[in-house]
């Protein structure tokens, strides 16, 4: 009576779908499980068929959502995810979010071009309180950061554009994504970044793989160009004694230094011949903003946890990702007394994943990756290489 039961709970999962298929005529089903707001449905092919049989594939083509296949010691193990009831999702809410990331940042592009976008005065409270208080916009000075604000933000669309289309090629439901603004005069880039949120799990390490590294890719490829244009309208300076890098940021009156990556360098010598020898360059924002493009890839490569540069790790390691993550994690701390920001970076790798450094299973971890993938793996890890800085800031 059960294994009835449950079968008629998987055909009545599949709402809509054309052609009713008779999932017992392939498949027996073991358990019914509710998690991450869908439903996971796992069992067992029948003996005579695999997941290469025709009537497998059309079945499983009609299916809502992700699967995934697994040899097992009596058959082939089947699993099935499909998310419960219609997601809808909050379109005023990532709206919102990227039109007030759009506004801070371009704020922030201002402020690098040594403008004040913005006039304020001063709102007392009581005794020595104040809070600021913005009266009036210099639309001028606003355009003026314009072109960093839309490549930076180019960037960090693109990047999560990525994740989102690899995910749904892979039938993994997953949100757009979510802008974080902040406020431009207490950072420099006026935002904390963007994220998709994953709202199935990952079946594979193919997928995982494919997932992991189309953001990455995609913000290494988008960031070049905008470095080249940049620092064809960069500017060289007299080097001050004593300093530590090359090149320079303003950002209103304060002077930021920037640490370089192998990728910085090779450009800065082949496009402008700059070697960074005897003078400094002042970027240009836009050079600034492929700078970040890069960093921002170095960051979410590195191989931790669920950062793309986990992910891509497990794909290609499987559980042997483990040591790879904590010898990384490691490496963090004695960073941070050079930057502390690899300390914040480290607690909030940690936090996020809520203790774990190694990366969480996948269904189908025994099942490696084909010739083509591995190699997409290991060219990311030559795009880390290249986009890491040590030093990213020093004022």
């Amino acid at each position: 009576m059960a294994g009835h039961t449950e079968r008629y709970i998987v055909m009545r999962s599949s709402p809509g779908v054309k052609g009713s298929p008779d999932w017992a005529s392939i498949f027996a089903v073991h358990r019914v499980e509710d998690v991450r707001g869908g439903q996971v449905v796992s069992g067992r092919l029948l003996p005579h068929l695999s997941p290469e049989s025709a009537q497998v594939k059309l079945t499983l083509a009609q299916w809502p959502g992700s699967h995934e296949s697994r040899p097992g010691a009596h058959g082939w193990d089947l699993v099935l995810f499909r998310q419960v009831g219609h997601q809808r999702e909050r379109w005023r809410l990532h709206v919102a979010l990227f039109l007030l990331t759009l506004f801070s940042v371009v704020v922030a592009g201002s402020l690098l071009s040594r403008r004040q976008p913005i006039r304020f005065t001063a709102l007392h409270l009581f005794d020595d309180w104040w809070l600021p208080l913005p009266i009036t916009v210099d639309y001028d000075a606003l355009g003026a950061g314009l072109p960093f604000g839309l490549a930076l933000l180019g960037v960090l669309a693109l990047h999560e554009a990525g994740h989102y289309v690899a995910a749904r090629y892979h039938r993994i439901s997953v949100t757009p994504p979510y802008f974080i603004p902040f406020p431009p005069y207490f950072s420099i880039i006026g935002t904390l970044g963007a994220f998709i949120r994953l709202r199935s799990p990952v079946m594979n390490r193919r997928a995982l793989l494919d997932v992991g590294v189309a953001g990455p890719v995609l913000s290494f490829v988008v960031s070049l160009p905008l470095l080249w244009w940049g620092l064809l309208h960069s500017r060289v300076v007299v080097s001050p004694p004593g300093v530590g890098s090359p090149y320079l940021v303003q950002f209103i009156t304060e002077e930021i230094w920037l640490g370089s990556s192998l990728a910085l360098s090779a450009m800065a010598r082949a496009v402008i011949g700059f070697s960074g020898a005897d003078a400094v360059l002042m970027l240009h924002p836009v050079a600034f903003a492929g700078w970040i493009g890069l960093f921002v890839t170095a960051l979410n490569l590195l191989p931790i946890s669920q950062l793309d540069g986990g992910h891509v790790l497990y794909a290609m390691l499987g559980r042997r990702q483990r040591p790879f993550a904590w010898l990384f994690f490691g490496v963090l701390i004695p960073l941070g007394f050079l930057w502390v920001g690899w300390w914040v970076w480290a607690a909030l790798v940690f936090f996020l994943g809520r203790g774990r450094v190694g990366h969480p299973p996948v269904f189908n971890a025994e099942e490696g990756l084909d010739g083509a993938r591995l190699a997409i793996g290991l060219a990311t890890a030559v795009v880390f290489a290249l986009c890491f800085v040590p030093v990213p800031f020093r004022l």
